[in-house]
């Protein structure tokens, strides 16, 4: 049983949303403008703010079902861990799209919503004040994605704390990076479009 809610949760992680979004709406694949990913974020600006939205709310809902699934089954810390890693895989290595989907921010959102809803919607204000200050949405995830092992490991009294737990935070916030390696390049340089400027690859 373990193993078939591991597969499943891999499945959806890997539901297509942003290419749908974008095959749907523009009979367009998003995979082949801007920087190529399938999340909100490439959806926002190659296809519009309604799409985006969608597209946001499914990746995040993904992430939730997943551990909600697990924890219906009653399954350890460690299997939650397990499933939720397996449900990034899926959406940032889609097997319908060749290995290519999103950057895990949406979706990781969700995971980390289903296995501590303090650590996500903390994890989540990050990002929101980072959009707000900056309007930039690398800069706001790469924030959040950096934040999250902290608030992780301070969400925890001695009596409850959850090695596996912090281990997916470090796990997620190096994913999150390492998808966003080239964003980080252009933030560097001053070059990283903000929301509302021309369709740069984000």
């Amino acid at each position: 049983m373990n193993l078939l809610i591991l597969f499943l949760a891999y499945l959806f992680g890997s539901f297509p949303s942003g290419y749908l979004a974008g095959i749907i709406t523009k009979g367009i694949d998003i995979r082949s403008l801007g920087s190529g990913s399938t999340g909100a974020t490439n959806v926002l600006r190659h296809i519009g703010k309604r799409a985006a939205i969608s597209v946001f709310l499914i990746d995040v809902f993904k992430g939730v079902l997943s551990i909600l699934l697990a924890k219906h089954f009653l399954l350890n810390d460690s299997w939650q861990v397990a499933i939720g890693l397996s449900t990034l895989i899926g959406h940032i290595w889609p097997v319908w799209l060749n290995w290519k989907g999103g950057k895990a921010v949406a979706t990781g959102l969700g995971i980390f919503l289903g296995l501590s809803w303090q650590v996500g919607l903390s994890t989540l204000g990050v990002f929101l004040l980072m959009i707000t200050l900056f309007r930039i949405v690398s800069l706001a995830s790469v924030s959040a994605a950096l934040s999250l092992p902290l608030i992780m490991f301070i969400s925890f009294n001695n009596s409850k704390f959850s090695l596996p737990f912090l281990v997916i935070s470090l796990l997620a916030m190096t994913l999150v990076v390492w998808r966003h390696r080239e964003n980080i390049v252009r933030l560097i340089k001053g070059k990283e479009p903000k929301i509302g400027q021309p369709k740069n690859s984000n």
